[in-house]
């Protein structure tokens, strides 16, 4: 029986109100920038995945481009924005509250410091774990098993003793299975199907009501 779970954070226990894509724009638009798209945004993510803030990766996106946007300002723009249309998914709350007592309970998501703990504070979710790891503050980034072995020594547990529970195929279930955890991978109605190295699945809008048996039915 698993000793600890794991989450991820950004569509796997939140979701913003309207779509990230629409946040862009308005947080470009608000600061002079040039019209950044979603893919283009999550490539310079993936590529700035250890930093305080956004800036890297505005500063990235901006840096081939004639616009005079601050991207400090771009990134402050964009993270307001964000913690403003965060809401947890129906449920959530009560279900990590009902975890507790029973594992370990941590969090372990990519992004810069600034931007993922002001998620948590919106959230009101600063004390909802018994570990919480931005990997801002780490050596690396999900999918690299050091993220993935930091949660575990926070949260005192071996990797094999631990579930990790995420949306994305590569940062959450590649990254966790490669660590020596089991990965339970989130369905979203847009995303990916359920990738075989996953030992459960289960879709995003019932995260709340099943997740907790589907744990305790792991051996």
């Amino acid at each position: 029986m698993p000793q600890a779970v794991v989450f991820d954070l950004d569509y796997t226990l939140a979701v913003p109100r309207r779509d990230r894509a629409t946040i862009l724009e308005e947080a470009t638009t608000a600061t002079g920038a040039p019209s950044l798209t979603r893919e283009s945004y999550l490539e310079a993510h993936r590529r700035n995945l250890t930093s305080e803030t956004r800036e890297p990766i505005f500063a990235d996106l901006l840096k081939d481009s004639e616009s005079d946007a601050d991207p400090a300002a771009v990134a402050t723009a964009y993270r307001e924005t964000i913690s403003e249309d965060l809401e947890p998914l129906p449920g959530v709350e009560a279900m990590l509250a009902g975890l507790h007592g029973k594992y370990r309970v941590g969090l372990l998501t990519n992004g810069p410091v600034r931007a993922q703990r002001d998620k948590l504070e919106t959230l009101g979710w600063t004390d909802a774990f018994d570990a919480a790891l931005v990997t801002g503050e780490l050596e690396a980034g999900k999918p690299d098993p050091r993220a993935f072995e930091a949660i575990v020594g926070e949260l005192g547990v071996d990797p094999a003793d631990a579930v990790y529970v995420g949306d994305e195929i590569e940062a959450d279930v590649r990254g966790a299975t490669e660590a020596g955890l089991r990965a339970i991978q989130v369905l979203l109605e847009d995303g990916p199907g359920p990738d075989p190295r996953a030992v459960a699945h289960v879709e995003q809008t019932e995260i709340a009501a099943l997740l907790p048996e589907i744990v305790a039915d792991l051996e």
